[in-house]
Parts: C-alpha cells; sequence; structure tokens
C-alpha cells in the first residue's frame, strides 16, 4: 500500500478554531476530499501532521486516525512538560508515531533555536517509542547538526530539508547530505514549491533527489504536504480564509514518480520505507 507521509487536515472554524492572532486563516481540508484524490494513485495510507495553526490542540488528527481505522498515523505536537502518562498512551493506540517541531512557520518565527529545544521532545519521543519530525529552513537544521547526529531517537527531517539556494554541492549541502547519513535520520521528499521561486512547482529538484536516494535511500519518505497551504508573504492576516496552493494532487504524485530511477525506487519510498518508519503492517 503506497502511503502519503506528509499531510494536514483542517475544520470548519466552529468545531476546530484557529488561534485569534494567527497569520491568516486556513480552509477547510476534509479528510474524505484527500483520501479521493489519493485514491486514484493508489495511495491509501496516510500521515496526518499536525498544522503550526492548532497549535496543541491534536483532536482533529486524532479524530482523523480514527477515521483511518489502521491506515493512518500521526505526528502530533505536545509540550512535553504538559505530557502525562495516561494521554500518551491514548495518543499511541491512535496512531501517533511522532513529534514535530516547528522552527519555519510564522506562527513560530520567535521560537527557540531547535538545539534549545530538542532534547526535551527527545525524552518524550524515546519514552514513547515515537520519532521527532523537524520542520526548519536549513541553516537552522545544520546549526543544531551535532544535536541531530548524536539523537537516541529518530530524526526525520521535513521537505528536503528546506535547501532553498543551496546546491548539493555546496557546504551547507554536504552538510545535510552528512546528517542523511546516520542511521537514525530520515528526509522528507515532499513540497518541492518550498525551495523554490515557483510557488506551485510539482517536480523535485533533480541534483537534490539523486543526492538524497545516494545518502539514505533507505530512509526517504515521499509526502504531497496536501492541501499546499499558501506562501509565508501571503500570510497578511485572518479576516478571510487564503486559497491553498493551486496544485493538482495526481501532478505532483506523477512529477514525483517520474523523476525516481525506477519502480523499485518507488516501491521503497511509498511503500516499504513508511511502513518501516510509521509501524504500518508489510503489505504491498
Amino acid at each position: 500500500m503506497r502511503c502519503d507521509s506528509h499531510v494536514h487536515i483542517v475544520g470548519d472554524l466552529a468545531r476546530h478554531p484557529q488561534p485569534a492572532d494567527r497569520p491568516y486563516t486556513a480552509g477547510v481540508a476534509e479528510l474524505a476530499t484527500l483520501r479521493a484524490l489519493a485514491a486514484r494513485r493508489g495511495i491509501t495510507r496516510f500521515v496526518i501532521v499536525q498544522p503550526s495553526f492548532y497549535l496543541g490542540d491534536n483532536s482533529l488528527m486524532l479524530e482523523s486516525l480514527d477515521a483511518l481505522a489502521g491506515q493512518g498515523r500521526g505526528v502530533a505536537a505536545i509540550d512535553p512538560a504538559k505530557a502525562d502518562a495516561g494521554r500518551m498512551a491514548d495518543y499511541h493506540a491512535r496512531g501517533v508515531r511522532g513529534l514535530r517541531l516547528n522552527l519555519y512557520s510564522p506562527a513560530d518565527d520567535k521560537a527557540p533555536p531547535l538545539a534549545a529545544i530538542f532534547g526535551a521532545t527527545a525524552a518524550l519521543a524515546q519514552r514513547q517509542g515515537w520519532h521527532v519530525q523537524v520542520i526548519a529552513p536549513l541553516p537552522a537544521l545544520l546549526a543544531a547538526s551535532e544535536i541531530l547526529a548524536r539523537s537516541k531517537v529518530p530524526v526525520v527531517i521535513d521537505h528536503y530539508g528546506l535547501f532553498a539556494g543551496v546546491t548539493p554541492d555546496s557546504a551547507a549541502g554536504k552538510g545535510l547530505l552528512a546528517l542523511l547519513g546516520w542511521p537514525h535520520v530520515w528526509i522528507k521528499l515532499s513540497a518541492p514549491y518550498r525551495s523554490t521561486a515557483d510557488a506551485t512547482a510539482t517536480k523535485p529538484d533533480p541534483a537534490w533527489l539523486a543526492a538524497m536516494l545516494a545518502a539514505a535511500p533507505e530512509r526517504c519518505v515521499w509526502g504531497s504536504d496536501w492541501p499546499h497551504t499558501p506562501p509565508h508573504e501571503a500570510q497578511t492576516g485572518n479576516a478571510v480564509a487564503l486559497p491553498y496552493r493551486a496544485i493538482r494532487y495526481p501532478d505532483l504524485v506523477d512529477g514525483f514518480l517520474a523523476a525516481l530511477p525506477s519502480t523499485a525506487a518507488a516501491d521503497m519510498i511509498l511503500v516499504r520505507n513508511p511502513a518501516a518508519l510509521y509501524g504500518f503492517p508489510h503489505k504491498s
């Protein structure tokens, strides 16, 4: 079964309010819509990632995992200081397998450095048998590379490491690839439009894709980043819901598959690798 390893679900404001000081209002993006789009490309498993605008309210993610009935996994946003054993056991039973650290979204632009917050989150993840997922611009990742390299839990890096403006053979590029050389570090091959001037790009950068597949072929997973939240520069207020990026789900899937070197690579990245990382049954 193919897996989309990075999606967000957004509910209506009445049932799932967004913070009053949010940088924009996100429109409804329902699980049923996503499943219908993905089914056309043989994708039936999903990893639901807590969006920044829901902060620590993981209720919609958990509801969506319940609806997926075993075909979903979750990455939650949890303050380690407020985590209690009973709630964590409930989260695990419902499919949560990771904790998200966000140093990328505008709502998190005042977050402490990654090195300052990673330890407590990693400790909670270790107690649960989970991983830590990090979304941060490449300079922030590299600044914390030693801590990430020493992590006792798997580390999953979002969106190609947000390499904007950097090539694989540059010093920063080599730093990211070196980080991927550690056996516990994974990379999401997702959201190519977040590292390019093309806000609706659907195809991966060929050089970066090749470099990452060479560095960590068994630790690459693919994600759509559906429903493709608007660029940061468009997030200027919450008066009305901003439209999502004009990206067709089939185009994103097809663009990625066409860029891969083989059908075996597609099976590895969309089936076998996510099954290993997220604990899905190994079925084709």
